[in-house]
């Protein structure tokens, strides 16, 4: 219930909705706000690579990893809440892209901690049926959400209780509906789960201790379980292409495509849907075949479909809606058995601390497939002229999904 419980913030918040409202021109220029945006995002990723290994292996150390993952849920449902007082004036820019900037950072830090629990509730055997399970039903929680904020606020000129666009009510309304989702779906979560009790906390798990602590651990890691270290880079490198999936399939729908705002919206719902069931249905694959070979072969795939994305360009919306949607049945399977796999190569007692360095890791190159998908738009541009490449920014994607995918051949198969 954590997965489809915080799901609202990444499909709503981060993606499809206050993103968008926080880039109009209600707060300034178009250059502004998306560079404003872009610079949050980057020190939020860098705050979250510093901080989600060492509270991961404090969390480890001290016994409270379900009681911090709870305070850290319970700080992004007031954050997401506190988005309601962003209205659509230039003034509160600033407002918003602090309370979205440390919002992405609790997000991410908690999920470090999510992941590393997914030994404790996964009997033998089971731990890729789970981890797809509560990968599809995120996927699940963002469509409802989506839906319920669409049909209420968003779509209509007068939405429930009278809410209308006017100064973003309507978007700032939904952040208030986000923040209570959070609240409710994630209470099944803390009710059942416990913290397990210790005789006494270990020596040095404060907070600057753990960074003395987690240099230790990287090279204790790269010593003794050298294949985790691997899987990590090879992790960070697909991981950003999977992101750069998501990310960049709205623009390049709208602009090369020719969707409206909202086809799009109704694009990422039916994006959502397709992912979950796939990668619940893809979960139960991974405990028959492994998720190192789930992962290899969703890559090649999605390598696959993204040059007919960029060969097809111009075959309209039906073509997009088509390749689109496949691209998405294989996103979620790859995340999903991506935490997998390091769900069953990990330490016991070093969960928390393995699963943040795989939050770091995975913001360490966040950069790429941004950067590469603009490197080839301009490419693009240069070898063709115009003013309408998006296409040419699936390529930098597939080049990232590639490394991953050459970084990851190399890895080891987890034990039967």
């Amino acid at each position: 219930m954590w997965d489809p419980g915080t799901q609202p913030f990444n499909s709503v918040i981060t993606t499809f909705v206050f993103s968008v409202y926080i880039v109009s021109d209600s707060f300034g220029s178009n250059d502004h706000t998306s560079t404003s945006l872009s610079w949050t995002m980057a020190l939020a990723g860098l705050l979250i690579a510093l901080l989600a290994p060492v509270v991961g292996q404090w969390a480890d150390r001290s016994g409270h990893r379900i009681s911090t993952l709870k305070w850290l849920t319970w700080a992004l449902a007031l954050v997401s809440g506190c988005l309601f007082f962003v209205q659509a004036r230039a003034s509160y820019l600033l407002l918003g892209l602090v309370l979205l900037g440390l919002g992405t950072v609790i997000s991410d830090v908690g999920s470090a901690l999510y992941n590393g629990l997914l030994d404790e509730v996964a009997a033998g055997g089971k731990v890729g049926r789970i981890s797809g399970f509560g990968w599809g039903l995120g996927y699940m929680g963002g469509i409802i959400a989506l839906l319920v904020i669409y049909i209420a606020w968003i779509q209509p000129d007068v939405g429930w209780f009278g809410v209308t666009s006017t100064n973003g009510m309507d978007i700032r309304v939904s952040m208030l509906f986000c923040a209570v989702w959070i609240l409710l779906l994630t209470l099944p979560t803390f009710i059942i789960l416990r913290d397990r009790p210790r005789a006494a906390a270990a020596p040095g798990t404060g907070l600057v201790a753990a960074y003395a602590q987690l240099g230790r651990s990287v090279a204790g890691l790269w010593r003794t379980h050298r294949g985790i270290v691997v899987f990590l880079i090879a992790s960070a490198l697909f991981r950003d292409g999977l992101n750069g999936v998501f990310q960049f399939g709205g623009p390049i729908a709208k602009q090369t495509f020719g969707f409206t705002s909202a086809q799009v919206l109704i694009f990422g719902i039916a994006a959502n849907l397709v992912a979950g069931v796939s990668t619940i249905a893809f979960g139960l694959l991974d405990d028959r075949i492994g998720p190192r070979r789930v992962i290899i072969g969703s890559l090649i795939i999605l390598i696959a479909i993204a040059l007919a994305v960029f060969w097809l360009h111009d075959g309209g919306a039906k073509v997009f809606w088509v390749l689109g949607m496949a691209m998405c049945a294989f996103v979620g399977p790859a995340q999903s058995a991506s935490r997998s796999y390091l769900a069953r190569v990990c330490p016991q007692g070093m969960q928390g601390e393995v699963f943040g360095l795989y939050a770091t890791t995975g913001k360490a190159v966040s950069f790429l497939a941004p950067l590469l998908f603009g490197l080839f738009i301009t490419m693009g541009r240069l070898i063709g002229g115009g003013d309408n490449n998006q296409y040419w920014g699936i390529l930098g994607i597939a080049v990232v999904l590639l490394a991953g995918l050459l970084a990851m051949i190399p890895v080891k198969d987890t034990a039967r």
